[in-house]
């Protein structure tokens, strides 16, 4: 089962009426943990996200009927004030209820129709191999991301090569991509970094963070690293539903050696999934 699909189907089904987190994963068949990551990984957006902007649009078309009372508008879409309902509104279309309801013209603004739910040609995962990772410390430069803005992420990559091969108690020449802190609105930290010994001497502007002994699916992403997001959302919408197994709510590893060339981003780049024992 899709986890990713039945998802949809029970936002555009239920979405007019309070629909929690807790409720959608139940549907799915998953954790909200796993529903949150593969939701991210497919349509590059939270799943509340998503319920708030279906239910504007839905809102925004009454507005554009020229609907009486835009509290009353509010209020059946879940605001529980004119001002809240406002600020959102204006957050997802760059205009005013008000502004929408004199010019009754939905041409103006980007609706956000129902995502498709019918199937999808996915890529087949070879096999991923398990393992027990040893616990590491990485070290490197950390930013702030979300799973429909992860643009930012290649310059930090870039910010950080020149660091490699200097970075004080440096292990190795493999550099490692962690993510981590996910949340249920698909913010997430990443770092960009490197195995360390230990975090002394380190520039103080580096993050750092101490990643346990864990299980791990090990996938390898062959190919230019702009197409590892179809990789993710075959592990997380495919593999894992039909492995049984459940990720844990640990870091993400991308692991990089000498089989991926930083210079072109092609080759072969390691995901490392931690499962759950």
């Amino acid at each position: 089962m899709d986890p990713v699909k039945t998802a949809i189907w029970c936002i555009e089904s239920r979405f007019a009426s309070e629909l929690s987190l807790d409720e959608i994963a139940e549907v799915s068949g998953v954790s909200r943990f796993h529903l949150c990551r593969a939701f991210g990984a497919s349509t590059g957006r939270s799943i509340m996200r998503y319920v708030r902007e279906r239910r504007l649009t839905e809102a925004a078309r009454q507005l554009a009927d020229g609907a009486p009372d835009i509290l009353s508008v509010a209020l059946s879409w879940g605001y529980g004030s004119h001002e809240a309902f406002t600020r959102a509104f204006r957050e997802q279309f760059g205009m005013t209820p008000e502004a929408l309801r004199a010019r009754r013209d939905l041409s103006i603004i980007r609706l956000s129709e129902p995502l498709p739910m019918q199937a999808e040609t996915s890529i087949t995962l070879p096999e991923p191999r398990i393992e027990q990772g040893k616990p590491m410390l990485i070290a490197g430069l950390g930013g702030s991301f979300s799973v429909g803005k992860v643009e930012g992420i290649p310059a930090l990559w870039q910010r950080f090569a020149p660091h490699i091969g200097h970075v004080p108690g440096q292990l190795g020449y493999t550099t490692y991509g962690v993510s981590l802190n996910c949340d249920d609105n698909g913010n997430f930290d990443y770092i960009a970094g490197v195995a360390v010994s230990d975090f002394d001497n380190l520039p103080a502007e580096f993050a750092r963070t101490r990643v346990p002994a864990q299980t791990y699916a090990i996938f390898e992403h062959r190919g230019h690293v702009t197409a590892i997001k179809r990789t993710y959302e075959a592990i997380w919408r495919d593999w894992l539903p039909k492995s049984g197994r459940k990720p844990a709510d640990g870091p993400t590893l991308e692991r990089m050696d000498q089989r991926f060339d930083p210079a072109t981003g092609n080759g072969v780049l390691e995901i490392w999934l931690a499962l759950q024992p």
